[in-house]
């Protein structure tokens, strides 16, 4: 029983098909079934029940859940040991929400990766809830976001507070006003991120409290293109100060009194940064002390 066996058992479940498997592990079929026939020899139980369809056994399934924490803890191993020789070599896979994933981080990574070209680093980018997930289940090593709600047994290190500011067509009537007060929203229509948005939340809740002021929202999924809806004059929005540091073309940047959607952002992990990969917590505690410096 090696990794590759597992890797190739894991692909199979994933893919449902031994086919689908060969050919997105570039193996040749027989090479998978002879795969799968030995690691069943080796058990000494079935792990599929072979038909038109493929389905686990109840081996299988048992079989199933050790192995990805097998395959997890000895990738662990080889990327640790990787570090040893060195201290340069590694994987690393972290998570950031939008706008510091495209505003902030791209110049950090070709800095830290220029200083260390045998990492390897790997970027999701996604809304704090759906990050928070993913560190739960160890599918990443750190992340960079909001603060999660309480009860998640996570770590969160604060780094800084990203601000807003309220975005309108250049020809929009509130254009004129050097201030915005809530009360200015009234019969506008303000666009929106997704509900799970941390952003999304907080904005909610100062709407509630604006109380009988009217306002039309429009939901638009991707906070990165809330600006490019402004500039089609869809309506206005709030949106980070760091992505419209020079206003979009057709567009004029204002200051909003008396309702704050700033967010808090920083480091996430599960574990302690001294307990990470060698790889892992030298790209944390970088990250951290530039983005802690400068938070632009």
């Amino acid at each position: 029983m090696d990794i590759k066996t597992l890797k190739t058992f894991q692909c199979i479940v994933k893919s449902g098909s031994f086919i689908r498997a060969a050919e997105e592990m570039n193996y040749a079929q027989s090479t998978i079934t002879m795969q799968i026939q030995k690691l069943e020899k080796e058990i000494g139980a079935q792990l599929f029940d072979r038909g038109k369809a493929i389905h686990l056994t109840e081996a299988g399934r048992l079989f199933y859940e050790q192995c990805l924490e097998i395959v997890q803890r000895m990738e662990q191993l080889q990327s640790n040991i990787a570090d040893m020789s060195n201290g340069e070599a590694g994987s690393v896979r972290i998570g950031v929400t939008e706008p510091t994933a495209s505003s902030r981080l791209p110049h950090r990574l070709a800095e830290f990766m220029g200083d260390h070209p045998q990492m390897r680093i790997a970027v999701e980018i996604a809304s704090t809830p759906a990050l928070v997930e993913q560190l739960l289940h160890s599918d990443l090593d750190f992340a960079i976001c909001s603060s999660p709600e309480v009860g998640t047994d996570l770590h969160f290190e604060p780094l800084f507070l990203e601000t807003f500011a309220m975005l309108l067509p250049e020809h929009h009537p509130l254009a004129s006003h050097d201030i915005i007060q809530p009360a200015d929203l009234e019969g506008n229509r303000l666009l929106i991120t997704a509900a799970a948005c941390p952003y999304r939340k907080k904005l909610d809740f100062i709407l509630q409290d604006m109380g009988q002021i009217a306002i039309d929202t429009m939901e638009i999924g991707s906070m990165g293109a809330l600006k490019h809806y402004v500039q089609s004059g869809l309506g206005i929005a709030f949106v980070p100060e760091i992505m419209v540091d020079s206003a979009p073309l057709g567009t004029v940047v204002r200051t909003m009194e008396g309702a704050s959607v700033d967010m808090l952002t920083g480091m996430l992990c599960r574990v302690q940064p001294h307990r990470m990969s060698l790889a892992a917590a030298k790209l944390y505690h970088f990250l951290k002390r530039s983005l802690h410096l400068n938070g632009h």
